[in-house]
């Protein structure tokens, strides 16, 4: 057993249950979360049944009635602690982060990093939960409004941001005076179990155990059970654009509340005047990157005519020198995917694109050595590609050409997903173009960088296929919580609004 592991407190068999008073027996099916570089077996983890995940949510309720009334500033406090916790930890969770899913050494360690910065950002939200006051038109009234907690927050995350994603969600729900159940990937469990023992760890020191709870469990025992629970008012989940949709539905049936952060299909733009320098490296990065398996990831890319031939050329060279391997030895940019079914999406999705016409400029094939590791790849792409509109959770970049921005930017709209989108331009023009009205229809645009690495101070999310969700920063702590509106009459008479008269 990895010593990371052991120092984690992470055993050879865990439970997948936590709730008031820590991790509890559970008594579902056992399920091995393996290491995709190597397929070795990490751990076991016992699942958690309906039975486990009512007693989760029943505990989460009722400390949720007592953290409520923490001041915010307090419980911002508190928050604060728990990204101390993730700090001292930071260097163990990120290797199992590389372990588990496998990212990168950097890229697991900025995971992490992550987390605490969304610790720090929630500390100066608990301290500006603002509300606004109005004018009445009555005499002698005052109106306001002001936000309340919302209750328990379900949160779904998937295994591609195993640690961070709930932070974005957690850290800004629990400042807003929520509790919050989270139910992680199955293919990044311990991450999930090693997060949570470190900041439920801080919040049962400070006498508030079940503010944080965790079931791990199959989707239609647990995942089921969450989403069509009416003591959860918001459902917030992260996975594809298909499970987002059932989510949803399910959600709005009993109309609570969904924030859903969904596919991505997202393209760069690099226009005739750009600085080629720049646009090689944030497009390797943001089509290869975490192995292509970001929603954020660059999967098209469109070169004006000018320039197609020689970006490619330099792009290709850039592919083939990539280093691949083991994610936490030093040098290696692209680790494996994330099991044998993605390896066989891969291999599928490149046999699609040959039979629709696609030209394989590199890559396209796995690499020869143990674990799940595929060669990223580019493909020179009709723009009526059909699996160009796909999103294929690996490093696989469609290349077209253009002549007219306009053309470009329609071109780059013309897909279901909205997440994340970019052009490389030293144009004034170009660039104000591409943010106008009547440009890129995305939630994230970007100039002069790629498309993948965003910052927690911008609220975080996409539209259309993406889901229409926000999260991490600017106001998005405004989804955790619930306004109202407050009319205040200080006078003697009742005087009624639009002048309405009803005297008895």
């Amino acid at each position: 057993m990895h010593d990371v592991l052991k120092r984690l407190g992470i055993d050879e068999e865990t439970y997948g249950a936590a709730g008031a008073g820590g991790f509890y027996p559970t008594a579902g099916p056992l399920i091995t979360s393996t290491n995709p570089t190597t397929g070795e077996a990490l751990a076991k983890v016992r699942l958690g049944r309906r039975d486990d995940y009512d007693r989760v949510i029943t505990e989460a309720h009722d400390a949720f009635l007592r953290w409520r009334m923490l001041p915010a500033p307090k419980r911002g406090e508190i928050v604060r602690q728990m990204g101390e916790a993730l700090r001292e930890h930071k260097d163990d969770l990120g290797a199992l982060i590389s372990l588990e899913v496998g990212k990168i050494r950097s890229e697991g360690l900025g995971e992490v990093q992550e987390s605490i910065d969304m610790a720090e950002l929630a500390v100066g939200m608990s301290r500006q939960l603002y509300g606004l006051s109005m004018h009445s038109e009555r005499p002698q009234h005052r109106m306001y409004e002001q936000w309340h907690p919302l209750g328990v927050v379900g949160v779904i995350t998937a295994f591609n941001f195993p640690n961070a994603v709930w932070a974005w969600n957690a850290m800004v729900a629990l400042i807003a005076g929520d509790s919050v159940v989270w139910k992680p990937s199955l293919k990044a469990p311990l991450t999930a179990i090693a997060t949570h023992k470190i900041c439920d760890q801080v919040l049962q020191d400070a006498g508030f155990g079940g503010v944080l709870g965790l079931i791990i469990g199959e989707d239609k025992v647990v995942g089921d059970a969450l989403i069509r629970d009416r003591r959860l008012p918001l459902i917030s989940a992260t996975g594809s654009t298909r499970m987002g949709r059932h989510v949803s539905a399910v959600v709005a049936s009993r109309l609570g509340r969904c924030l859903l952060e969904l596919g991505g299909n997202n393209a760069v733009i690099v226009h005739r005047d750009a600085d080629l320098d720049l646009a090689i490296r944030g497009v390797a990065f943001g089509a290869c990157g975490t192995a292509g398996q970001r929603c954020t990831s660059t999967r098209r890319l469109f070169l004006h005519q000018d320039i197609a031939e020689a970006f490619v050329d330099r792009l290709v060279a850039a592919y083939n020198t990539l280093p691949i391997g083991d994610p936490l030895d030093e040098g290696t940019l692209v680790g494996p995917l994330i099991d044998q079914d993605a390896v066989t999406m891969y291999e599928r999705a490149i046999a699609s694109i040959k039979e629709q016409g696609g030209e394989i400029l590199c890559g396209g094939q796995r690499v020869d050595r143990p674990g799940h590791f595929v060669k990223p790849t580019l493909v020179r792409a009709p723009l009526d590609l059909p699996m160009a509109k796909e999103e294929t959770f690996a490093p696989i970049l469609y290349v077209f050409t253009y002549d007219d921005l306009d053309r470009a930017i329609a071109a780059q709209n013309d897909v279901d997903q909205g997440l994340s989108s970019a052009i490389f331009t030293d144009s004034f023009r170009a660039a104000e173009t591409f943010l106008s009205h009547a440009g890129s229809d995305c939630g994230i645009a970007n100039v002069n960088i790629g498309t993948s690495g965003a910052e927690i101070g911008g609220a975080f999310g996409g539209e259309k296929d993406t889901g229409g969700g926000r999260e991490a920063g600017s106001d998005s702590w405004k989804a955790y919580m619930r306004r109202q509106t407050c009319t205040l009459n200080w006078g003697s008479e009742l005087p009624l609004a639009q002048g309405v008269s009803f005297d008895v």
